[in-house]
């Protein structure tokens, strides 16, 4: 069977296995769980000490725990990549064999932060970093000691970049001449305008 949640895909095996280990949490600490597993998935710290303390009656051991906190993310992060809306994605869910009462909560935290949680999905995604500005100066040559008339600019640009992930910078220096640099302004328009169109 495909789901919407997994991009029109059958759903994984390893997310069927853990649909059981959900459902023996009761939904209301679901709920609760759901609320942190989205934390995390918004940059914010996630609180393991309460997911701990949420899942201790229901005797989970810690690989169920983490495995809860996986599949949780997983169904939040794919749902919100594909656009799913809390109603489609409950009702697949319970065909899942998430019980109803589990599905409604887990679904009802993500409507309440679908819309940033899909924000910084689109933030994230593909970049590993960053631009930070760019610098560029114009070098022109009139001559030199091999050549008595050469008359060609060079171009210099320095890209300065920020990681993402650990925040660092780094510099990245490109010497170009005129004709390179033309080239490369003209490709760079043409993936802007192709960006652009799927705007």
């Amino acid at each position: 069977m495909r789901f919407r949640f997994c991009g029109d895909l059958d759903c994984p095996d390893w997310v069927l296995a853990e649909i059981s280990t959900l459902a023996k949490i009761s939904s209301v600490k679901l709920k609760l769980i759901c609320a942190q597993v989205l934390r995390d998935l918004l940059g914010e710290a996630i609180e393991y000490e309460k997911i701990l303390k949420l899942t201790s009656d229901a005797k989970l051991e810690s690989g169920d725990v983490k495995a809860t906190i996986a599949v949780l993310g997983f169904i939040l992060s794919s749902a919100a990549k594909h656009n799913v809306d809390g109603e489609s994605l409950s009702s697949e869910l319970q065909q899942l064999g998430l019980p109803k009462e589990h599905a409604g909560g887990l679904c009802r935290s993500y409507e309440e932060k679908q819309s940033s949680l899909q924000d910084r999905l689109r933030a994230c995604s593909l970049r590993l970093s960053r631009l930070g500005s760019v610098r560029w100066r114009v070098d022109y040559t009139l001559s030199s000691s091999e050549l008595r008339e050469v008359n060609e600019p060079l171009v210099h640009l320095t890209f300065n970049l920020r990681d993402g992930e650990r925040g660092s910078r780094a510099a990245v220096p490109v010497a170009l001449s005129a004709d390179k640099f033309r080239v490369l302004l003209a490709e760079l328009k043409q993936a802007q305008a192709l960006m652009n169109t799927l705007l």
